[in-house]
């Protein structure tokens, strides 16, 4: 393998390096519309990654990503990715290629390619010619044991996406790409569109309570107004629930200050919001939630303030977020 993949690399490697040490893309033929040189529209650049700067000669043409969280944004500001590594396939949240959901038709449109299934595979990278491939620095779709080889065959981009929203996200790989002019229209259009549900719904009593409930039953994610989650939620009127004085919480998960973990007696404790709003959750989910003896005394479970938000909003992208929006208009839109 080892030796396939360095003859793959010096393969790609000389094409891919006149690509990026080229002087610009203006058309050679003079009848032909002028366009700006690189050097013109802000070319080459550099951008600097938890792995060390990264430069660019031109735009990318051909972007593989290994991270199918990241793939949501680059498809949402119309970044030209090929290919990308996927997940689990015919999940709750993924469909038959491993694409999330909530992107999956605009994948298909764009006839993106499915490369491997969650273990990162350096050949099926490789063959794909990129000029461009994006890595997660963290996270169950990070390729980041790979970025030694990968970047040997082109220009490696690392990104932390744990603590970026997705509006942050898409400026980040807007400026990579060249489409920051598609990432702004897409944070406009998404602002426009927390301001007409804003007023186009009646809150529900106040305060929340916004969790991911394990299937086990055992115990809850609740979001913090830390997360992009309760973030959405402060935009659009709502007030997240404060934990009581009594209850302890379990540390964050791996040290993220967007989610508190309450379990056993806490579980029920914690979640004292007059409003319980479910997260990476369907209508099955509240019926779950609603069943649980532990949580049946809840005001807001015996008067049925429970709502799901959708299976695909444990982590927003453009697209898993206006589902969300699209969710609150409908369990409280006005009549």
């Amino acid at each position: 393998m080892k030796i396939l993949l360095s003859r793959l690399s010096l393969l790609f490697a000389m094409p891919l390096l006149l690509t990026l040490t080229g002087c610009d893309f203006s058309p050679t033929d003079p009848s032909l519309p002028q366009t700006q040189t690189a050097a013109e529209s802000g070319w080459p650049r550099t951008l600097i990654t938890a792995r060390g700067p990264v430069t660019l000669a031109h735009p990318p043409a051909r972007i593989v990503s290994t991270s199918v969280t990241l793939t949501g944004t680059l498809l949402a500001i119309d970044a030209p990715v090929i290919a990308s590594g996927s997940t689990s396939r015919n999940s709750t949240v993924a469909d038959e290629q491993g694409f999330f959901t909530q992107w999956s038709q605009e994948a298909k449109a764009r006839h993106l390619k499915s490369l491997y299934i969650t273990e990162p595979n350096a050949e099926a990278i490789a063959a794909e010619v990129p000029d461009l491939i994006v890595i997660a620095a963290t996270g169950g779709d990070s390729a980041l044991k790979l970025y030694d080889q990968l970047s040997a065959i082109a220009p490696t981009l690392v990104i932390d996406y744990g603590d970026k929203s997705w509006q942050q996200l898409a400026q980040l790989l807007g400026k990579a790409t060249g489409h920051e002019a598609d990432a702004q229209r897409r944070i406009d259009g998404f602002g426009q569109r927390v301001a007409a549900v804003k007023q186009a719904i009646n809150l529900p009593p106040q305060p929340v309570s916004a969790l991911v409930y394990y299937q086990d039953g055992r115990g809850v994610n609740l979001w913090t107004d830390a997360s992009a989650q309760g973030k959405l939620l402060s935009e659009l009127g709502f007030t997240l629930a404060t934990l009581p004085d009594s209850v302890t919480p379990q540390t964050s998960m791996g040290k993220r200050n967007d989610i508190i973990q309450l379990s056993g007696e806490n579980m029920a404790s914690g979640l004292n919001g007059n409003t319980l709003l479910l997260f990476s959750a369907d209508d099955r989910t509240v019926k779950e939630v609603s069943a649980n003896p532990f949580l049946q005394h809840l005001d807001a479970v015996q008067q049925q303030r429970v709502y799901a938000m959708g299976p695909d909003t444990f982590r927003l992208d453009y697209y898993s977020a206006s589902n969300m929006l699209n969710s609150i208009e409908r369990h409280f839109g006005r009549q």
